[in-house]
């Protein structure tokens, strides 16, 4: 994720800030742009107008907070005409919590959050998550408690006490992950509606690819995971999967490859905004990352994203090892893990936009 900065004063903040501490200024997330921007309100309706040190009067237009801000879960802006009232990622909820049940709000907020990052990186490729003329209809958001996580047909549902960090450990431990958080869950289910949207309907010979490097999902599915949960992991699955649970089925092996792909464009584009990323091999004057700045989401060859993914992996984990803190990322990518990471990323510049 890029940084950002106040559109009125240029201090840093942060992509789920609503105020600026230098300025003052109310600040929100504007999804057309994706940039945080100040606001300056305009009458008493809750209408604001983008606050900027060079004013564009072509895109000036009267914003107003997301509907769910009033629950504090949301810092987007929608435009001050838009009849739904919620922002592009809210206007993806088909259920919430109950927020009358002690807990709930506070859990809301996490999901939001995660949420908020995974729809950022689907702007960032230009995928479409929520046009009418998806295969299966747009991607939807139910956020439940007492409900299983998972995907059907472009429904992700999340059980609210995933946003419990002793409830999310004891399943990480229960479970065997070396990994497990809210924003790593919405990318891996994320997975299974794009395997709908950028393989299963692109064609014969993009499922007969995927195929090629995955295996055939035509397999039982309830069967696999059943064998999966009662026998383990398959046998060596270091060498051909990213993670263990990647091994119990194509379609998982998917939603994990996926779900790291997504780690990976991110971490290297947080990075670099950053000034945090390695020296690229051979380098060798600076530490700091003294080329062009690249989009990493959208202009750079798979080829060099593993180029800067690897030395970073290395040396985030180097900090966190120092830090006393598990690997920053605990997994190994084999050659088999990384031409299906290449899959991933042929098959999103493909359908980007």
């Amino acid at each position: 994720m890029k940084t950002f900065q106040c559109s009125s004063c240029s201090n840093k903040v942060f992509f789920e800030s609503t105020i600026c501490v230098s300025c003052q200024r109310a600040l929100g997330f504007h999804p057309e742009t994706r940039t945080v921007v100040a606001l300056e309100p305009q009458g008493g309706n809750g209408a604001f107008r983008k606050v900027e040190r060079k004013p564009d009067a072509r895109a000036n237009d009267l914003l107003k907070y997301c509907a769910n801000a009033r629950h504090g879960v949301c810092n987007w802006l929608t435009s001050e005409s838009d009849a739904t009232g919620f922002c592009r990622a809210c206007a993806l909820n088909g259920t919430i919590p109950n927020l009358t049940e002690p807990g709930n709000l506070a859990a809301w907020r996490d999901l939001e959050q995660a949420k908020k990052r995974l729809v950022y990186s689907l702007l960032r490729f230009g995928l479409p998550f929520s046009e009418g003329n998806l295969p299966k209809g747009p991607l939807v958001f139910n956020f439940e408690r007492n409900s299983g996580t998972g995907h059907l047909d472009g429904v992700i549902t999340i059980d609210v006490t995933e946003a419990d960090a002793v409830e999310r450990e004891r399943q990480r431990q229960h479970f065997q992950e070396p990994y497990r958080s809210l924003l790593g869950h919405l990318r891996h289910e994320s997975g299974h509606f794009y395997w709908m949207l950028l393989v299963e309907a692109a064609g014969k010979h993009k499922l007969k690819r995927y195929r090629d490097v995955f295996g055939d999902e035509r397999e039982d599915y309830r069967a696999a995971l059943a064998r999966h949960h009662a026998q383990g992991p398959a046998a060596e699955w270091q060498a051909r999967h990213v993670s263990a649970y990647a091994s119990a089925h194509p379609w998982e092996d998917w939603a994990e490859t996926w779900a790291h792909y997504l780690h990976m464009v991110d971490a290297l584009d947080t990075a670099e905004a950053t000034g945090m990323e390695p020296r690229a091999a051979g380098f060798k004057f600076g530490a700091m990352w003294t080329f062009k700045p690249s989009n990493v989401y959208r202009d750079v060859s798979f080829a060099k994203l593993m180029d800067r993914w690897v030395p970073l992996t290395i040396a985030m984990n180097n900090l966190s090892r120092s830090m006393g803190h598990d690997d920053f990322y605990p997994f190994v990518i084999s050659a088999v893990v990384e031409e299906k990471l290449a899959f991933v990323h042929r098959c999103i510049c493909d359908k980007s936009v």
